[in-house]
């Protein structure tokens, strides 16, 4: 793939909209983007960051944030990435209240995973602030996510490409997941995002995921092997291949916490801290397999 410079840069600095604001102009036209909305996720964003980095990929690394201190944000200018301060959305007080996160979880239980207490409802619709970003091509990629192989690819797909929420059950092919997907920012896109999700009496069951199921209703495009979840090695093993997996999706309980599933995902958090602790990507060949 072609890398340039955005034409903007060379033409004029196209600044942020509110509610927005970087550190740093971009360098590429194309990024992958993640989002930290708490100093809770920063450990994930700095695997996912090296983990980037360990592909060789030239495009720029994005951290949409809120809610981190100086030194939070020193660590991640430290892995090169650049830094965009994200603000909520301008959603309504009624909007707010519903996707509270004691509401959310009230009328919506999470019943096939624990989720940390640090996950917050309402943190999650920030990841809409993509389509506002000074890029023509983007990738998001969730904080607790490592990159196991090249995906520049995904920058030449069209927008909106996402993987389906397979990981305890042949249902999950019905439904996305938003842990990882393809994205062409643009105001216009934003704009009209705003006007969908915030309406009297909507009710986004999964955050984004949901909203973002609903306004691209023909997001299938990725394989499960570009955003595997975690729970597919002890619920769904015949799907499981490290010849094929090139993103790893440690959805609910995290790699970096003490949890009640460690016994059963021993093998993927011992890569996640190799990859955390700034070691290559293990020899995935050599990988644990799971038990079928």
């Amino acid at each position: 793939m072609t890398s340039r410079q955005p034409s903007f840069l060379r033409e004029a600095a196209r600044p942020l909209p509110s509610g927005l604001a970087a550190e740093a102009p971009p360098r590429m036209d194309h990024a992958y983007v993640t989002l930290v909305s708490n100093p809770d996720y920063l450990p994930g964003a700095e695997a996912l960051l090296r983990s980037l980095r360990l592909t060789g990929t030239r495009a720029d690394l994005v951290v949409m944030h809120r809610g981190l201190t100086p030194a939070h944000l020193a660590r991640l200018r430290a892995l090169g990435a650049r830094l965009i301060a994200a603000d909520l959305l301008p959603t309504s007080a009624s909007f707010d209240t519903t996707h509270a996160r004691d509401a959310l979880h009230k009328r919506a239980a999470f019943t096939r995973g624990g989720k940390p207490d640090f996950h917050t409802p309402l943190d999650n619709f920030v990841k809409l602030r993509l389509w506002q970003l000074d890029y023509e091509r983007c990738v998001f990629i969730d904080a607790d996510a490592v990159v196991l192989r090249p995906v520049d690819k995904l920058f030449e797909l069209p927008e909106f490409c996402a993987a389906p929420n397979v990981y305890d059950g042949l249902d999950g092919f019905h439904r996305m997941n938003s842990g990882v997907f393809t994205a062409r920012p643009d105001p216009r896109t934003f704009r009209d995002m705003l006007a969908r999700l915030d309406r009297p009496g909507v009710f986004w069951r999964r955050t984004d995921q949901t909203f973002l199921q609903d306004y691209f209703p023909d997001w299938h495009g990725l394989s499960v092997h570009h955003n595997m979840l975690q729970y597919v090695w002890f619920k769904m093993p015949e799907l499981w291949s490290w010849d094929d997996i090139r993103i790893l999706h440690f959805q609910y309980e995290k790699p970096w916490q003490d949890h009640d599933k460690t016994h059963l995902l021993r093998p993927l958090i011992e890569l996640w801290r190799a990859i955390a602790a700034g070691q290559p990507v293990p020899d995935l060949a050599a990988q644990a397999r799971p038990a079928a």
